[in-house]
């Protein structure tokens, strides 16, 4: 099942197929110059994949406001085929990243045969501790793993166990654990006894994971809480990561981090120790704003694709993180947003490809910290486009996603089907 017409897609790609395959000769011999295969890069990146959230395609917002966009999905089976027309265009997002209670359904029989149908696999699901759920006996308004009432942590685990459980059936591998638990006020709560409290429930969840699962637990400094957060950093997270088993890693979110922080300092430590999960990509100005990836600051993007790469090259021992979006679009197109964030993860991968590494190694070696930074420069002022669009164009997507999808319509046609909804809510989805 193709969303995207496939005659749309080749009359858009006949029209740049030409100047493609021009540009993509010219860098080819340009990285030849430097001992690189362009068609090895192209391979690699090819075969590079980064999950949709099913949120993501949804319009976001602030604590201030939303303001509904057109055609916005009404339910899971309506996300999902807005992911697909995002892999069709992209051929860089096969998976989808539920999140439950949001894109719960009595029949996930009839789910999973439309993401066969639609071209996509389930990545990691993900639990809602976060906010209430109507009909919920107990609130989370003040925490969920870490609280202090017995019965609403055991709630809190039993949601978890059940997203296992949905996850399993749909043929996931992983469980995303945020939570929002802390406190606003110091005195508030004692912060010893809710990591206690915390790590009491993670464990319980941790018991129920298949053996070929996963869990993740995903850090955070500050919001919803703003005094303090139980799982704050990545120290912490390394601590949980430690203490629950060898089937449990860290998230790492770029924007759960305070200004300035070296985030791919931080992805260099858990390779090392064995313990990075994923990633959640987005970018940020001021804190966790959630921003298109690439969009502010794309070296650092790079410079955490380049520790990737070097774990990959390196082959570092039980390296196999997991790669997802995780954005709020709240002046743009989802779909076009993220279709646009793929690509950039995509064009970090491959200037990470094209990083000098022996030439760094020594560099490093010889403490020339100017020549060093110039290595790393040299990849990432190069212009890799021709390299992701070949490799889109040969897996069937689209030399230019954004361009090929707003000729497709694709977005007027849902906005005949799916009613408009009501602005003025405030939240951030």
């Amino acid at each position: 099942m193709n969303i995207i017409s496939k005659d749309v897609i080749a009359a858009e790609n006949a029209k740049q197929a030409h100047a493609l395959a021009s540009d993509y000769a010219h860098l080819g011999e340009q990285l030849a110059r430097r001992g690189i295969d362009i068609d090895a890069v192209k391979r690699r990146v090819a075969n590079y994949a980064v999950a949709v959230p099913s949120w993501g395609v949804g319009t976001g917002g602030t604590r201030f406001a939303r303001f509904p966009g057109e055609g916005e999905p009404r339910n899971i089976f309506d996300k999902l085929e807005d992911c697909a027309v995002i892999h069709e265009l992209t051929r860089a997002t096969p998976t989808v990243s539920l999140h439950i209670p949001w894109d719960k359904v009595s029949d996930l029989s009839a789910l999973k045969e439309k993401g066969a149908a639609l071209g996509l696999g389930f990545d990691a699901m993900n639990s809602n501790t976060f906010s209430d759920a109507p009909q919920q006996e107990h609130s989370y308004k003040y925490g969920s793993l870490s609280h202090a009432n017995a019965a609403t942590r055991r709630q809190a685990i039993e949601h978890n166990i059940e997203c296992i459980e949905i996850g399993r059936k749909l043929g996931s591998k992983a469980l995303t654990v945020w939570i929002g638990d802390g406190t606003n006020f110091p005195g508030q709560a004692d912060f010893t006894r809710s990591f206690e409290r915390y790590l009491e429930a993670m464990k319980a969840i941790y018991k129920h994971l298949p053996d070929d699962w996963r869990i993740f637990s995903e850090h955070k400094m500050y919001e919803p809480a703003f005094y303090s957060t139980v799982v704050q950093d990545w120290g912490t997270n390394y601590l949980i990561a430690k203490e629950l088993g060898d089937k449990a890693y860290c998230l790492v979110d770029l924007g759960h981090h305070a200004p300035n922080v070296n985030i791919e300092m931080i992805v260099a430590r858990l390779i090392q120790f064995g313990k990075l999960g994923g990633f959640h990509f987005n970018d940020s100005k001021y804190g966790d704003d959630d921003l298109d990836t690439g969009s502010i600051d794309p070296y650092r993007l790079f410079l955490v694709f380049n520790e990737l790469v070097n774990a990959e090259e390196r082959k570092a021992e039980g390296f196999a993180p997991a790669h997802m979006l995780d954005q709020s679009h709240n002046v743009t197109d989802p779909i076009e947003s993220l279709m646009r964030s793929a690509t950039e993860v995509c064009r970090a991968y491959a200037q990470g490809l094209l990083v000098d590494r022996a030439a760094l190694a020594g560099y490093q070696e010889e403490h020339d910290a100017l020549m060093a930074s110039e290595t790393l420069k040299t990849a990432f002022r190069t212009d890799v486009e021709p390299i992701l669009a070949m490799a889109r164009h040969e897996g069937g997507g689209a030399i230019d996603p954004v361009a090929t999808y707003r000729a497709a319509g694709y977005r007027a046609k849902v906005a005949a089907d799916r009613p408009a909804v009501a602005g003025g809510s405030g939240g951030i989805v």
